[in-house]
């Protein structure tokens, strides 16, 4: 196609205004809702030395009786910085699906390192549309997340990535850069399809601040509230994000259900599909 060298061009050099733009100070991030006794005492984190966000998305609690299934789906950063043994423990895990979320910018500058046995798919949620300002929304992220949740290239990403978890011969692990935001939001999605409450969504997305705070991003969580630093914008969730996207999804739909069907043009049947896959 020719359409690559110019959009990839255009995406380097709007990707590198970001990095060198000022960012405004940050509010401090809200606290995490509490989890219950036995979904806290579960250990969701995979302890990768080279992703410190990677992590179990089961153990939940469905509204329903049901529990997500450990060992299925994993979310994550950036998978870069993988050791040796980080990539025999996702071996050992059987991720045999790893969907990446990033652009095409963050890609070159840090490819993803893959378990032996595992396929690669690229769901570019930000750059899908083709729409250069969408980069400029990455620094505001009230703006982010409305667009995550009603953008045609993040909706046909997300899209993607349900199916291939659905199609996954094995685990399946999906990531952005710092397993935030997008990842974030893919993860509130499927959670809630699956049946799960919002306050235990609510909670699980926030863990962030927690994983991310000990190391493996780019940036010091520590910092939130001090610079406003893009470091602390890197490594930090507030709630009201979260609750952003979500409010983006009804008002454009009418409802999350409507969101689902026809923003992110799941079937019934991959609803059923994704909770046989998923829920016990």
């Amino acid at each position: 196609m020719t359409t690559r060298p110019t959009r990839t061009a255009a995406t380097l050099a709007i990707a590198a205004a970001l990095v060198a733009a000022p960012v405004p100070a940050l509010a401090l991030a809200s606290p995490a809702p509490v989890l219950t006794a036995a979904q806290t005492t579960f250990d969701r984190s995979l302890h990768l030395a080279g992703a410190s966000n990677a992590r179990d998305i089961g153990g939940y609690e469905t509204t329903d009786g049901h529990t997500v299934k450990t060992g299925v789906v994993f979310r994550s950063n950036a998978l870069d910085k993988l050791t040796a043994a980080d990539l025999t423990k996702l071996q050992d895990l059987n991720v045999r699906t790893v969907i990446d979320f990033r652009t095409v910018f963050e890609r070159a500058l840090a490819p993803d390192k893959l378990p032996a046995g595992a396929s690669g798919y690229w769901d570019d949620v930000v750059g899908g549309s083709g729409n250069p300002a969408n980069y400029l929304t990455m620094l505001d992220m009230p703006s982010f997340y409305k667009l995550m949740a009603t953008d045609p290239g993040a909706e046909k990403a997300f899209h993607s990535a349900f199916t291939q978890i659905i199609d996954s011969p094995g685990a399946s692990l999906y990531h952005c850069t710092s397993g935030k935001d997008r990842t974030g939001w893919m993860t509130a999605v499927l959670l809630t399809i699956l049946g799960v409450p919002r306050d235990t969504v609510n909670a699980d997305y926030m863990l962030s601040n927690q994983y991310l705070a000990g190391g493996g991003g780019s940036g010091s969580a520590g910092s939130l509230g001090n610079t406003g630093s893009l470091g602390a914008l890197q490594n930090t969730v507030q709630q009201a994000w979260l609750d952003d996207a979500f409010g983006a999804a009804t008002a454009e739909y009418g409802s999350f259900d409507n969101y689902v069907s026809q923003g992110l043009g799941l079937t019934a049947a991959d609803i059923a599909a994704l909770k046989a896959k998923l829920l016990s």
